[in-house]
């Protein structure tokens, strides 16, 4: 069960700003700062805003850790203060948590500025204990104590959402108790300027399944769910917000960059978690969508969920989160997967910014405007998905678990 989410993103540091921003249709692209990038063909990010002053003197390394590394802290602690699990180390055994994240880039970032002042002769004495990828999941078991299995997934755009699927393996097998699990990533030059370079970014704020859509936009963040099984939750009074019922990984092996426009290895990674949640497609009732916004990408998911659903495609609500976060690269399935199970607790699907008409040779019912109610109270059930560069596919199945009641064997967590 997900008993516990923390966020930080371009609306805000916290859940509170992401859901509310959700629900209002918000977008936190726009102009950024992070770096100079007057000479590349867009200019707007989804950066993270400063941290609230207080927060900083919470983390005594603050200064020496990457701006993924502080990200990834800020949302475990919210993930586990709200699952009733801070301190850890009184309430756990840190030795049966662990630790599963997903990251692209890790500490870059630290690594670009170091790299700049040595060309420029101004050659200091540089930590960069947190540049390589593991960094921020690594932080992260550092910060709580654990002691457990600490694991790193990088598999560019599906990496948080592979990171969730080894987290609910690890539960299922008893290898731990409460799993840690999310993703965080920071702007970039090294991401911004080979994305311009491909020209697969767009000049405006990204307008997923849109007609007209030009390319993605670029974000950064962290996001953290906190996992454990039902019986546990229950005995400790935690309040479960869904379940993650079901995870699936494909390959297209079609290209480094480009999706199969058929959509066969998509489909293939959400059958794979339907069939692992033991769930049929007649049991979903909304779709988070990977949704870029270039128009390659989003034809071929189209293909894929068409592929599952079949007509009834048409007919369930989808929702878009990199339209109002950018992509977090790395970390982005565990923010969509964050927005999911809002979703599902609020009984609601939240829109996609953008202006547009829906692209008419995609058959889907984006969520436009204001939020759309879903039909019943009963156990709603959703799929959120991630497709990445060389064809890495992840989904995951999200339920709202009627709480009180333990789940059948192998959906427990």
């Amino acid at each position: 069960m997900v008993t516990g989410l923390g966020v930080v993103s371009g609306l805000g540091w916290g859940v509170a700003p992401f859901q509310a921003a959700l629900r209002a249709g918000r977008t936190g692209l726009g102009a950024f700062t992070r770096f100079d990038h007057s000479g590349h063909r867009t200019h707007i990010a989804a950066q993270v805003p400063e941290p609230p002053p207080a927060l900083a003197a919470r983390y005594p390394r603050w200064r020496r850790l990457s701006l993924a590394d502080r990200f990834a802290l800020a949302a475990a602690d919210e993930a586990l203060a709200q699952a009733g699990l801070l301190p850890l180390a009184e309430r756990a055994d840190p030795a049966r948590v662990g630790v599963f994240f997903g990251s692209s880039t890790g500490g870059m970032w630290e690594g670009e500025q170091f790299f700049a002042d040595l060309l420029r002769g101004r050659a200091r004495l540089a930590l960069l204990e947190s540049q390589p990828v593991s960094g921020p999941g690594d932080a992260v078991a550092r910060h709580l104590g654990v002691t457990g299995p600490v694991e790193t997934l990088s598999s560019a755009c599906s990496s948080a959402s592979l990171a969730l699927g080894a987290a609910l393996d690890a539960l299922r097998a008893g290898e731990v108790d409460f799993a840690v699990a999310g993703g965080a990533d920071s702007l970039c030059q090294l991401t911004y300027a080979g994305f311009n370079a491909l020209r697969a970014v767009s000049e405006i704020p990204c307008r997923p399944f849109r007609a007209g859509r030009e390319g993605m936009s670029i974000g950064e963040g962290a996001a953290v769910l906190l996992l454990e099984p039902l019986d546990r939750a229950l005995a400790r009074g935690a309040v479960p917000l869904a379940e993650l019922a079901g995870a699936g990984a494909s390959c297209d092996a079609h290209h480094m960059t480009a999706p199969d426009p058929s959509g066969r290895g998509a489909a293939a990674a959400v059958a794979a978690a339907l069939a692992d949640a033991g769930m049929e497609p007649e049991e979903i009732d909304f779709l988070n969508a990977h949704g870029t916004g270039t128009p390659l990408n989003d034809a071929a998911e189209c293909r894929a969920f068409e592929r599952i659903f079949g007509e009834r495609l048409q007919d369930l609500p989808l929702a878009a989160t990199k339209a109002n976060v950018g992509h977090l690269l790395g970390s982005a399935g565990a923010i969509e997967a964050v927005a999911t199970v809002l979703c599902l607790a609020a009984g609601e699907v939240h829109p996609t910014p953008g202006a547009g008409e829906v692209d008419p040779e995609l058959p889907v019912q984006l969520v436009q405007g204001t939020p759309l109610a879903l039909a019943g109270a009963g156990g709603m059930a959703a799929v959120s998905t991630n497709l990445a560069f060389g064809g890495s596919n992840a989904a995951l199945v999200f339920s709202r678990a009627p709480v009180g009641q333990a789940t059948t064997a192998g959906r427990d967590s």
